[in-house]
């Protein structure tokens, strides 16, 4: 088994673009990945497509000889870009593989610990705020919005939701992403007391709506400097958060912001490969390592699981994409012992689902894992074709 030709494909997902990677051999197998390059991966195709040569003629089912010959031409540039396209067509090579063997690729690995993944809503509320009339649904547009919709997300049988700082004013809420350079803020980063007393605000009426019991995840990103988030994990104290998640690259940081918080910290979502996230272990800086099964492919990503578990840490993919990056991200999620729970979208632009052959199952807040040959879901590429983003 040869491959023959490998094409990128993009689609208009309303807010941002999907990206699948189509990898065919000559015996016919199509093997598909997904990958991101809305979110700061702007360039990714181009890359894919510079490495591809290196692909051509190559046994698809060696996809460890095959990516460790892309790490080596990429060596003095490692890690970005040039992981994250390896990362998609290793991904893409384990859909071949396991359609070959007719087989699950969690076949390939041994074969799951779970079939039920249990999953937290992602993004509550950020999406309906920003895109309420893109998605069709009604705006949110206070904090007494926000405990009615967790409301609804628990009587949907979530177990845990996952939100965004969402300040309230004038009667309207507004994301705070100065992390990213989309509000202001940005480059110093700062916190002020009116900032933290509002997330304590918004938090305690999502508790106050859905409980004790129901798990709240607050997702601060790249939003503050240390100073900050020691600040942020004082505010959310009362609210008995699940975790808090931080994004920073510095793990000397993180492990002093982990010892004075009042609940467990998650980080290291934005991190490519065993080298970046040694040092996080090695501080003890994370309480859950959040693993990018599509920034660092499913192979990588279980040796990552691997060295977690010698530091007694568990394991959580960051998963905000598409619903084959959501097979990808449940395939990781079977295999690893510690793992912890998994990231899912459920908010998303109305034509999503049109995108792939399988919608996935969710039921009682558990993804149920696709049995079907390679990722059990393949991308429905007439439907891709009929929506290009938008210029």
């Amino acid at each position: 088994m040869k491959i023959t030709a490998v094409e990128t494909l993009q689609a208009d997902a309303g807010w941002r673009m999907f990206s699948f990677l189509k990898v065919t051999t000559d015996d016919g197998i199509v093997g598909w990945s997904e990958f991101n390059e809305s979110f700061g991966s702007a360039g990714l195709s181009d890359v894919i497509r510079l490495l591809s040569p290196a692909l051509i003629g190559r046994d698809p089912r060696m996809f460890e000889q095959v990516t460790q010959h892309l790490h080596v031409l990429t060596r003095q540039s490692r890690g970005g870009l040039n992981q994250q396209a390896i990362a998609a067509i290793e991904n893409a090579l384990l859909d071949v593989t396991g359609k070959a063997y007719g087989v699950p690729v969690y076949a390939l690995f041994g074969g799951p610990i779970r079939d039920r993944i249990p999953v937290y809503w992602s993004h509550f509320g950020t999406y309906r705020v920003r895109s309420a009339e893109l998605m069709g649904v009604k705006p949110l547009r206070s904090h007494d919005d926000l405990a009615r919709h967790a409301q609804e997300v628990k009587a949907l049988g979530f177990r845990a939701l996952k939100t965004n700082i969402m300040p309230e004013a004038n009667g309207t809420l507004s994301g705070y992403v100065p992390g990213f350079g989309r509000t202001a803020g940005w480059p110093e980063l700062n916190w002020d007391s009116r900032l933290t007393a509002g997330v304590t605000r918004q938090l305690m009426a999502i508790r106050d709506a859905i409980g004790p019991d129901m798990g709240i995840h607050l997702d601060v990103n790249f939003n503050f400097k240390t100073e900050g988030f020691k600040r942020i994990a004082e505010a959310v104290a009362p609210a008995n958060l699940t975790w808090l998640e931080i994004d920073t690259h510095d793990a000397p940081a993180l492990a002093e912001i982990k010892r004075g918080a009042h609940c467990p910290i998650a980080s290291c979502e934005t991190l490519h490969g065993r080298r970046e996230f040694k040092p996080f272990f090695d501080n003890y800086a994370t309480d859950v390592a959040i693993v990018d099964v599509i920034w660092n492919g499913l192979n990588e990503s279980l040796k990552v699981a691997a060295m977690a578990d010698v530091y007694e840490v568990n394991c959580a993919p960051h998963n905000f994409y598409g619903h084959l990056c959501s097979a990808i991200s449940a395939t990781f999620s079977a295999l690893i012992p510690n793992f912890r729970v998994m990231e899912l979208d459920i908010d998303s632009a109305p034509w999503r689902d049109e995108f792939y052959t399988v919608v996935p199952t969710v039921e009682n807040g558990d993804f149920i894992l696709p049995t079907g040959p390679g990722w059990g879901i393949d991308v429905n590429e007439k439907a891709v074709r009929a929506r290009p983003p938008k210029s």
